[in-house]
This record gives C-alpha cells, sequence and structure tokens, in this order.
C-alpha cells in the first residue's frame, strides 16, 4: 500500500467548537467544514484531522456514539518550549508542562474540549547514559 496523507477522525459532540479550538490554538486550516463534519490541514498536504459529529449516520452503527477515550495526537514542532508559553497565555489547559524525557522528547500535552489530549513534542539528543544501556546507540 502506498499511503499519500494520513487522516485521523474524531467523534465529537460540537464540531464547531472543536474546529475553532485547533484553528485559534494551532492555526490549522479548514479544509471541508459542513454542520456535521470538518477537516483540516495539520501544515503539510496530505495530512489533516477530521471531526466528525456524535451520532452522524456517515459512521458505522454501533461506533457511532463512541467517546474519544484515550485519543491522543502528537505534534512535532520546531520549538516546544516556545509553544507551551503561547499557549498557556492563549489560555489552553496544559495538562502536564514542559519537560525534557531522557529518551530524546521535549513535550508537553494540552487537552481540547473533547477530552483529547495533545502532545506537543521538539526532538532533542538522547541522554547519552539513557542512550547507551538502552542498546540504541550506534
Amino acid at each position: 500500500m502506498q499511503v499519500k496523507g494520513f487522516g485521523a477522525g474524531v467523534l465529537v459532540d460540537d464540531v464547531a467548537a472543536t474546529t475553532r479550538y485547533y484553528r485559534e490554538y494551532f492555526g490549522f486550516e479548514i479544509t471541508v467544514e459542513l454542520d456535521w463534519f470538518s477537516s483540516l490541514n495539520v501544515g503539510a498536504p496530505g495530512y489533516e484531522i477530521s471531526f466528525i459529529r456524535r451520532g452522524h449516520e456517515s459512521t458505522p452503527e454501533p461506533y457511532r456514539w463512541q467517546e474519544p477515550s484515550g485519543a491522543m495526537f502528537g505534534f512535532v514542532v520546531e520549538d516546544a518550549a516556545a509553544e507551551e508559553k503561547r499557549l498557556r497565555e492563549a489560555g489552553a489547559e496544559i495538562v502536564k508542562p514542559l519537560v525534557d524525557e531522557v529518551y530524546g522528547q521535549r513535550h508537553f500535552f494540552v487537552r481540547d474540549p473533547n477530552g483529547v489530549l495533545v502532545d506537543v513534542i521538539e526532538l532533542i539528543a538522547p541522554d547519552p547514559q539513557w542512550l547507551a544501556e538502552s542498546g540504541l546507540a550506534g
């Protein structure tokens, strides 16, 4: 299979509010906006996040009423510290503050209006000791 793009979809109760959240806080561009569905480009051609109104007939039964429990998006950015500061000042709900991980990530988490976690990640050099102990050092 040759994948030409990727899209994640989440069932939500309020498509318009969710769409506004991702436009306001992340600057994603709307590619489709209907009363029951929206799709936003996440910054690269062919990569989208979509929101479908819970209960809509386009979703197969019995999945139409699922909650977004456990759903999480990860967005890789150039400067996670700057993004955390910007989002905090804009009023986003930060649920885990910025932290550097030994495995090579500087990241923090926000929560969207549906309870979906967004992991905002900057790739950093892994801790040399952790790298050596993990067996991943080349």
